[in-house]
């Protein structure tokens, strides 16, 4: 049974669970940390997992105190998310370095829909490194418009998809393409798709793109 500890993580989301699925981390190939959105569970994102058909992936997803990594819209001056955002990022970061410790960080893929996919990017961006990827699903950096994207390391070329319905009521379409654009100048490889009238979702285009990269994992660590 896989078990992290985060009692570590300080802050609204200091010894929150991470539920698990797939294969064992001491004994996979390569894992997935799966972010959650706003209201939703640790366990939702998990049944994506059934989607992947993986057998040696393991699949980590952290849980956010009531079911919220911060409180107002990603859009808003980030101060007022705290200290519910800084506590998220940490959050996360334990949860991938304890994964990396077990199949390296070029076989650990982020990826989270809406509040979980702002979350993952955010964490991604601010520490750059090369990873086995990061999906994702209706989200984008997190802070007001201006906001400083001042980012150190290099993401050599990390695989990203990022998918958004262009009328999505959540997520402007303009914060996606800034996301891509700062993704790819610290290096990664950016795979933008953005869906006509979609609304707030994920469609089975995203689902497949999302299995690709998944099973790539799985066979870099044959």
């Amino acid at each position: 049974m896989t078990d992290i500890d985060t009692t570590d993580v300080e802050g609204p989301h200091g010894g929150q669970p991470v539920r698990h699925a797939g294969a064992d981390l001491d004994e996979a190939t390569a894992a997935v940390v799966m972010v959650h959105g706003r209201g939703a569970t640790a366990r939702s994102i998990l049944g994506m997992a059934g989607e992947f058909g993986t057998d040696d992936v393991a699949y980590l997803a952290p849980s956010a105190s009531r079911n919220t990594w911060y409180p107002h819209s990603f859009m808003e001056e980030t101060s007022g998310n705290q200290p519910h955002l800084d506590s998220a990022l940490d959050f996360v970061g334990g949860v991938v370095d304890a994964v990396a410790d077990a199949v390296g960080h070029e076989r650990v893929l982020l990826l989270g829909f809406s509040q979980g996919a702002c979350l993952s990017s955010e964490w991604v961006a601010r520490n750059a490194r090369k990873y086995g990827g990061l999906v994702g699903f209706s989200g984008g950096l997190i802070g007001p418009e201006g906001t400083p994207r001042e980012y150190d390391g290099d993401l050599d070329g990390t695989p990203v998809f990022l998918g958004c319905s262009d009328v999505d009521p959540h997520i402007p379409l303009e914060r996606v393409k800034e996301t891509t654009e700062v993704l790819s100048g610290l290096g990664a490889e950016v795979d933008e798709r953005i869906y006509e009238g979609m609304g707030h979702g994920v469609n089975e285009d995203e689902l497949a793109a999302a299995k690709g990269m998944v099973a790539g994992l799985e066979l870099d660590g044959e």
